[in-house]
């Protein structure tokens, strides 16, 4: 909902500087940010991309006091700024101020005029069971199938020959392309997108909230950042049973065409995944990590925040990569942890094989 900055100000803490009847619906990301909404910067050397950006206006620190200031007394495009020492603090409580709850599935008669309802268990030629719930809202192509106690939620777009199984939630403005196939029990969250051919097995949790806080330093307590970018599945990708794949923070999470995810997978916030990758089971990526075209990752792979996989890079099994770090070489073997080359650490574990028996 639109609140003023003056009421934001007041909300989170802030001191204003600039129209306070300027009035923002959401917070957003200094690359997607519309005049409708505000950013933050708790950085001094991101000011000036933020006042470059389409923002309405910008939370920062006293760092920003000056450029305020000399802004103001310009009078030409002048850009109000909420002044905090915590931006970051602030802007997730100005998120939770202005956020409205995001719609799950509401609970809705079935239109039978709209989606050809069949007869309860005929399912073979398209139609949606008798226990299914689907909004009349939602568009469904030709030949899906919704199965029994599946809810498909409001605005949600499915492609012709889609199959829905059992026990689905598909949360409002999910769209999704021809020829998917979604096991039972998947969930997905609202606003998450699929391309065509997209596979999901039983269990998978698709577009969940990232795993955001910010500690508030006077009370030592987290306070959950704003969690309101989206996940984009491209073509081809497979995603095994129990996976988790969260949404972006404030841009989108990303999942390369051809991509194949193995079961008990986690995939973190702002993840860019590209073409034709493979995650073998229970890896974990933190957040914001790239992972470029055709990487391999064994089974049980731990890659912290803000890493970096280049391009045919094979990362073996239990292999583990600190937060920031770059592997790169197309068709170079890595193992261990930290991950390096494997002729490498297959040398490091003789050395020691051999001093320990001294």
């Amino acid at each position: 909902m639109k609140r003023s900055l003056a009421q934001i100000a007041d909300a989170v803490g802030a001191r204003l500087m600039g129209d306070g009847r300027v009035e923002v619906s959401a917070v957003a990301s200094m690359e997607l940010a519309s005049p409708q909404d505000i950013v933050f910067v708790d950085n001094e050397k991101h000011l000036a991309a933020a006042l470059q950006s389409r923002a309405g206006a910008i939370i920062a620190g006293e760092f920003a006091v000056a450029s305020a200031v000399k802004s103001a007394a310009s009078r030409s495009g002048a850009r109000p700024v909420l002044i905090s020492d915590h931006p970051k603090l602030a802007f997730s409580r100005a998120a939770r101020f202005l956020r409205e709850e995001l719609p799950f599935p509401s609970v809705a008669v079935h239109d039978a005029a709209v989606h050809d309802a069949g007869q309860q268990g005929s399912l073979g030629q398209g139609g949606a069971h008798s226990t299914a719930v689907i909004h009349p809202s939602a568009v469904l192509g030709r030949g899906v199938v919704v199965e029994e106690r599946a809810v498909v939620g409001e605005r949600v777009q499915v492609g012709d020959n889609a199959r829905i199984g059992a026990g689905c939630a598909i949360g409002a403005g999910v769209r999704m392309g021809c020829d998917c196939e979604i096991y039972p029990n998947v969930t997905m969250y609202p606003g998450t997108t699929l391309g065509d051919r997209v596979i999901v097995h039983a269990g998978a949790v698709l577009g969940s909230d990232g795993f955001g806080y910010v500690r508030d330093r006077k009370t030592g307590r987290y306070e959950k950042f704003p969690q309101v970018g989206r996940l984009v599945i491209d073509d081809d990708v497979e995603i095994g049973a129990n996976t988790t794949i969260d949404r972006g923070a404030l841009d989108e999470t990303r999942i390369g065409r051809g991509t194949k995810i193995d079961n008990l997978v986690h995939v973190g916030h702002n993840c860019q995944i590209g073409e034709d990758v493979v995650i073998a089971a229970q890896t974990g990526l933190s957040g914001s990590i790239v992972i470029e075209n055709g990487v391999v990752l064994g089974g049980q792979v731990g890659i912290g925040e803000h890493a970096r996989i280049e391009e045919g890079v094979m990362l073996g099994g239990q292999g583990g990569v600190l937060p920031h770090k770059v592997l790169r070489g197309k068709g170079v073997a890595f193992w261990g942890t930290p991950a390096q080359p494997v002729r490498e650490y297959l040398k490091q574990l003789a050395t020691l094989a051999r001093l320990t028996k001294k």
